[in-house]
């Protein structure tokens, strides 16, 4: 892993995200939204994808090998574009680098100021439910709220193969869903980065009667406040933004569809 060492970074310089796969899309288009004069360096480190189905350790192996990469390429800041790893493994990671490190925590709080009826269902996936990071955060946030912490295995397997249309992504989603509809709850937070690409189906099953929130917007935000007092927002536009995977299968296909426009995908090794 990169030392934690000061160096002069510049505004020209890109931003790293990454994910385990293309559920970090969701935030680098958010990103690009709002701070539309900055470099994206995505990666997708597919080959290890969900990050929900490994082990603690075999997740700060991967989050570090990333970083350590993404360091290498000269970012001045790295989104850990998502929750699995953040709750993971951003604490030991920044104790590693000494460029901002911006992690993607569900919206316990807002959730739960929302909330009317003070009844809100997270759903994440199974690494994430069972981490104390992110119990501890939920315990911390939810006030008089009632929190229901859902499990969703499946989902994101369903959302890397560009399945979010499919009968079996509904299903599944009805799966999770419903009991939650049955159980009252009013606010719905999508603890997972890969879950805004199934909003639409979402919406549909809840008929558009309960609150949905996502975090994409916030972590744009506090990426900015970041940048701004490091002096490193872009003053002009940059460089075209890149891609990687570390999966040897072709995934160009499905990134240009969550993109929206074609991109170019760029092969890395599994072993980084």
């Amino acid at each position: 892993m990169a030392e934690k060492k000061s160096k002069t970074l510049l505004n020209t310089q890109a931003i790293g995200v990454f994910d385990s796969g293309v559920g970090g899309l969701s935030i680098a288009k958010c990103i690009t939204e709002n701070l539309p004069n900055e470099q994206l360096i995505y990666v997708a480190d597919t080959a290890y994808a969900p990050y929900g189905d490994i082990s603690v350790e075999l997740i700060e192996q991967r989050v570090n090998a990333v970083a350590n990469w993404l360091v290498k390429q000269d970012v001045k800041a790295i989104v850990l574009a998502c929750n699995t790893a953040t709750v993971n493994a951003i604490d030991q990671l920044r104790q590693q680098i000494n460029i901002p490190i911006i992690g993607v925590e569900p919206a316990i709080k807002p959730a739960a100021l929302h909330s009317s009826r003070n009844k809100v269902a997270v759903l994440v996936t199974q690494a994430t439910a069972n981490n104390k990071r992110f119990l501890s955060l939920v315990d911390t946030h939810k006030q008089s709220s009632e929190m229901i912490i859902q499990a969703c295995p499946g989902l994101v397997e369903l959302v890397e193969t560009g399945q979010m249309n499919s009968k079996a992504c509904y299903l599944l989603l009805e799966r999770y869903l419903l009991p939650l509809i049955e159980q009252g709850i009013d606010t719905l937070v999508l603890g997972c980065t890969h879950y805004p690409f199934l909003r639409q189906q979402i919406e549909e099953i809840t008929k558009n009667k309960i609150r949905i929130m996502e975090t994409a917007l916030p972590v744009t935000e506090q990426l900015k406040r970041r940048l701004h007092q490091q002096h490193l927002l872009a003053l002009e536009p940059s460089s075209p933004h890149l891609f990687y995977t570390t999966c040897d299968n072709e995934q160009e296909k499905i990134f240009s569809l969550l993109w929206e426009k074609p991109i170019l995908l760029n092969k890395l090794p599994a072993t980084l």
